[in-house]
């Protein structure tokens, strides 16, 4: 059993963010464990078809060379703790291969220190500055096969949890909001506890900690801080299970009610999205679907959040319940 001490300071500066590169890490090893992942199956049927494209394999040969070995996350400076609330895969590359050749080898030797290393973990020891550019490399080639062409939907999910997680922190306060992250945590005095936390225990010492909710995250799990970045935890994000729901049409009857296209659209918001997103999905005009949407939402059928500079749509549990009926 582990625990995450907190002073006044780490309260103060706690912070949500998502982090593309986690999830695209995390996603490589949920097709490579699909049992513990079955609520990507959807997904991961189709990543499994693209492993079986020799060029991406070789193209992706050196993050799983340092991933599926493991029996745990892989080298901590593989998935540093994300610096801003919605980073780009591109930000985050750059942190990576910025990362000290001392850095390096101390993730290696904490991720695997008895088992022998694959060829590549071998080079990225012993010269990290000619091979992480190799790594960042074939991150980004299983990003832009298996995860970019999905990332609106995991984003708008994500963006809900965090929308959910500060509604809590305002009706709730903070203790509610740490110890409901997980099944395995809970809050104690000033400590949040856990056995997925280390057993020496941390002291945030005044930094605060980064929360990030992930898709491919099957339990909770700590990002060391680095270079004058806090720490972060990783939770499951909640409603996954509508991550690969599909509803792209709505039966006649909803049609003839609310018309095809309302009702076309409605069916595509049992995740939250927005109006760019349901405009490529549906091919009507950005015009038609906030015109649309406003008629929607005025008749209770969906719901509206706004995180920075997008408004994500949801359907809400009376238009649950009328897509249920038709």
């Amino acid at each position: 059993m582990g625990e995450l001490r907190f002073g006044v300071h780490d309260i103060v500066n706690i912070r949500f963010a998502i982090s593309p590169l986690w999830e695209t890490v995390a996603s490589l090893r949920a097709v490579a464990d699909p049992g513990r992942h079955v609520v990507h199956l959807p997904w991961i049927r189709r990543a499994l078809a693209l492993r079986q494209d020799r060029g991406l394999t070789v193209r992706t040969a050196p993050l799983s060379a340092l991933l599926l070995p493991l029996h745990d996350d892989g080298p901590a400076f593989l998935t540093p703790s994300p610096r801003c609330p919605l980073a780009e895969i591109e930000e985050e590359l750059a942190i990576l291969l910025a990362t000290p050749a001392e850095e390096v080898r101390a993730g290696l030797g904490a991720a695997c220190p008895v088992q022998p290393r694959s060829p590549f973990g071998r080079r990225i020891a012993e010269d990290p500055e000619r091979a992480l550019p190799e790594l960042a490399d074939a991150v980004h080639a299983w990003w832009l096969a298996a995860v970019k062409p999905h990332w609106p939907r995991i984003r708008a999910v994500l963006e809900a949890d965090i929308a959910h997680r500060t509604r809590q922190l305002a009706e709730d306060g903070i203790q509610q909001v740490l110890g409901g992250l997980h099944p395995s945590l809970h809050w104690a005095g000033d400590r949040l506890v856990s056995p997925d936390l280390p057993a020496a225990g941390l002291d945030l010492g005044g930094a605060g900690i980064t929360l990030t909710p992930s898709a491919f995250a099957g339990r909770f799990h700590l990002l060391p801080g680095h270079r004058s970045c806090p720490p972060g935890a990783v939770y499951p994000s909640r409603a996954l299970g509508v991550l690969w729901e599909r509803r792209e049409s709505a039966g006649d009857g909803l049609a003839r009610l609310l018309g095809r296209s309302r009702a076309q659209l409605l069916a595509c918001t049992s995740s939250p999205t927005t109006t760019t997103q349901l405009a490529a999905r549906t091919g009507l005009s950005l015009g038609a679907v906030s015109q649309h949407l406003a008629v929607l939402r005025d008749a209770g059928l969906v719901t509206s959040h706004r995180y920075r500079r997008e408004v994500n749509y949801t359907v809400s549990d009376l238009g649950t319940a009328l897509l249920q009926q038709t």
